[in-house]
């Protein structure tokens, strides 16, 4: 909220903050890695992207946007390209190189909660706001990446905002964090059917941006909760195998470490980082 992005050194007692970038004009929605861990890309409330060499603690490009950008996600395999999506409902895929929008996703004014790329990257799955009972066919989107065009029709017809949706990294699904209190999960090859007799429940969501994330093999699913704890499911037979009480506020988001399989990272919603091994 302070408009500034914070790199902390996770491994030392006394917390120390690495390095803290202050680009953004605005609050700082979310920010994300790149692929060579050299650079990071942060979006806000300033209707911008911004991409930062974190060594030099230098901005090297600017994406302006006639929206708030509330989310942004780096294509799996081409660090060059990356998704935004923002307030007014609009998907732009970037291309670092030309500083352009390369494609654009429209189907509504809706703002967008989360996107995500399929397993194989032609396509992109986003998540929207639903702001009316009437168009929980607009909730979850998968898109066609080169034709711009939207593949599902009435993917998730209950209208309930989906917060967070992640990809598995080696099974052809894709889950979906639901304002329903369970995570649902779907078929990542078309038609993109809905899973109806597997769901992750037991956590809380609440009206939260509670989100969640894969292990590094893909066997366990892990998932905030509004009731501030951490939630391990197995991802085959959906049991809940673990709970970690974290935090006293909502547990809202979750990183796996990309090389340590035993190590995560949580945030609560006032303001807390953890790091669990």
């Amino acid at each position: 909220m302070d408009q500034s992005i914070c790199i902390w050194n996770a491994w030392r007692s006394d917390q120390k903050i690495a390095r803290k970038l202050c680009f953004h004009n605005a609050a700082v929605k979310d920010v994300k890695w790149s692929l060579q861990g050299l650079s990071v890309l942060s979006c806000g409330f300033d209707c911008s992207s911004r991409l930062v060499d974190v060594e030099k603690g230098m901005e090297t490009q600017v994406f302006k946007e006639d929206q708030m950008v509330g989310v942004v996600k780096f294509h799996e395999e081409n660090f060059n390209l990356f998704l935004s999506g923002g307030s007014q409902g609009r998907i732009r895929l970037w291309d670092i190189r030309t500083g352009k929008v390369v494609h654009e996703f429209v189907r509504g004014r809706d703002p967008i909660l989360d996107v995500e790329f399929t397993r194989n990257g032609r396509q992109i799955i986003s998540s929207s706001d639903v702001s009316r009972s009437n168009v929980s066919e607009n909730s979850i989107i998968v898109w066609d990446v080169s034709r711009q065009v939207p593949l599902s029709n009435q993917v998730y017809v209950e209208a309930y905002t989906c917060p967070c949706v992640r990809s598995h990294p080696f099974d052809s699904v894709f889950v979906a964090q639901s304002n329903g209190n369970y995570i649902a999960i779907f078929s990542s090859n078309p038609p993109f059917k809905l899973n109806k007799y597997k769901r992750y429940e037991s956590h809380g969501v609440s009206g939260f941006p509670i989100k969640c994330n894969f292990s590094l093999d893909g066997e366990i699913l892990i998932s905030g909760s509004s009731d501030g704890s951490i939630y391990f499911y197995n991802y085959r037979s959906s049991e809940l195998v673990r709970k970690i009480k974290a935090y006293e506020q909502a547990s809202v988001d979750i990183a796996v470490h990309p090389s340590l399989p035993n190590v995560i990272a949580s945030c609560s919603w006032n303001g807390e980082v953890s790091v669990f091994e």
